[in-house]
């Protein structure tokens, strides 16, 4: 068995799912594509551009210069000022601020939702069950963690419980990821899950409706796709997540011209 085959196979997906030859390919051959294809073009075309005011907290005066204060930070005031923030109620039960891990200078940047209990203990994101399966998922589009990658979340402490950020929450941590994005400047982002998207779009946002096109932030496109913590609990849909990640991997190519 190759690699590829035993990555696959550890995301759910082998045997029966290979990347096509062909270097443009941004399918997968499965029984029943034909059906889903046409699902996913109906979907694609709902639009996610009508603002959502829910997504977002009004901004004040504090705030505004609160974020003003974050968009001049450098890496090392960044880290400290996640380390240090109490700007909302999260940090009241966390252990510790997850700001990122990875490359600084990565052409990848996915963002999740926020840390869970082992990222909240250890201080990384993604190590827990999630974490593996989204190492797995790297590895099967040739990619590894902290190797031209960087990760992120919406939210930088863990929500009790391991609930759904509220809006107001990733309102407040919304200037940190502003930074990151500014500080990294990559090539490509992928949203993974609905609270990441909804963040980085700042619009409302249905996952059936916003994968396999691409999104945009202030000029970097955005792709979205499922949460791994999402695809432990709703197995058949690793076949999506797999098609858009074939989906980014063409779009990478294309960004860098190969």
């Amino acid at each position: 068995m190759s690699r590829r085959e035993s990555t696959l196979r550890e995301m759910g997906l082998g045997p029966l799912w290979k990347l096509r030859n062909a270097p443009d390919a941004a399918v997968v051959e499965t029984p029943g594509a034909d059906r889903r294809d046409a699902v996913q073009e109906a979907a694609v075309e709902t639009s996610v551009r009508a603002p959502a005011p829910s997504v977002s907290a009004p901004v004040s005066a504090a705030n505004g210069d609160r974020a003003a204060a974050i968009a001049a930070m450098d890496w090392p005031s960044l880290k400290a000022a996640v380390a240090e923030c109490r700007a909302c109620g999260l940090c009241q039960a966390r252990k510790q601020a997850v700001l990122g891990v990875g490359d600084v200078a990565a052409d990848w940047l996915f963002v999740g939702e926020g840390p869970g209990a082992e990222e909240d203990e250890r201080g990384e994101p993604f190590v827990g069950q999630a974490g593996k399966l989204l190492d797995a998922m790297l590895d099967a589009i040739d990619l590894q963690r902290g190797k031209d990658v960087y990760i992120g979340n919406a939210v930088k402490c863990r929500p009790p419980n391991n609930r759904t950020p509220e809006p107001e929450e990733t309102a407040t941590c919304w200037p940190y990821l502003q930074r990151q994005i500014a500080l990294i400047q990559p090539k490509l982002i992928v949203a993974l899950g609905r609270p990441a998207a909804q963040t980085l779009l700042q619009a409302e946002v249905k996952i059936g409706a916003a994968r396999g096109r691409l999104h945009d932030y202030q000029g970097i496109p955005v792709i979205v796709t499922y949460h791994p913590a999402y695809l432990l609990r709703n197995l058949t849909d690793k076949a999506l997540a797999w098609e858009d990640l074939v989906f980014a991997r063409r779009t990478m190519r294309g960004l860098k011209g190969n």
